[in-house]
């Protein structure tokens, strides 16, 4: 049974690395469905924070070989964890009534979201969150018309103290 699984991997700052854990995911048959990448808050570490959808048993595959990859110091399945997830969203809608540009307005205080950008035809609005607050966004503001969209994809952090950490210095 296909589920989602969100997976944070430490792996070295390195120049081809995205493209080998990549190339794991893509041999093995699981569509990503999002991959950020970040250094932390050791500068040759990065942090990846993959959301794939899958079976566990395959799942448990990839895992494994992601281990014996030489870039990657440490991989967690957040499943069994508690955590925070965010993703960032930056939406242009088409609005070129002032009556338009109200409502999205008012659509982005109630989603907490901000207007960065503001022309006479669109509203470009900047909302974060996880994704069920994003896609309901959209879909309030879809009707209005969305002229473009750029999505981070997902990232995300055990809560409480609980901290991934690699040993290296």
């Amino acid at each position: 049974m296909e589920k989602r699984h969100i997976i944070t991997v430490l792996v070295l700052h390195k120049p081809s690395v995205l493209q080998r854990i990549s190339g794991l995911f893509a041999r093995r048959w699981f569509n990503i469905s999002s991959i950020t990448v970040g250094i932390t808050e050791n500068p040759d570490i990065a942090r990846m924070t993959i959301v794939v959808k899958g079976d566990d048993t395959h799942l448990e595959q990839v895992l494994k070989q992601l281990n014996k990859l030489v870039e990657v110091v440490k991989v967690k399945d957040l499943k069994h964890n508690n955590y925070v997830e965010r993703e960032l969203c930056i939406v242009k809608i088409h609005a070129p009534t002032e009556s338009g540009k109200s409502q999205i307005t008012q659509y982005a205080n109630i989603f907490r979201g901000s207007i960065v950008d503001l022309s006479a035809e669109t509203i470009t609005v900047e909302i974060t969150g996880d994704e069920s607050k994003i896609n309901a966004f959209l879909d309030l503001v879809r009707p209005l018309g969305i002229k473009e969209v750029a999505r981070t994809g997902l990232t995300a952090l055990m809560r409480g103290s609980k901290i991934l950490k690699s040993n290296k210095k």
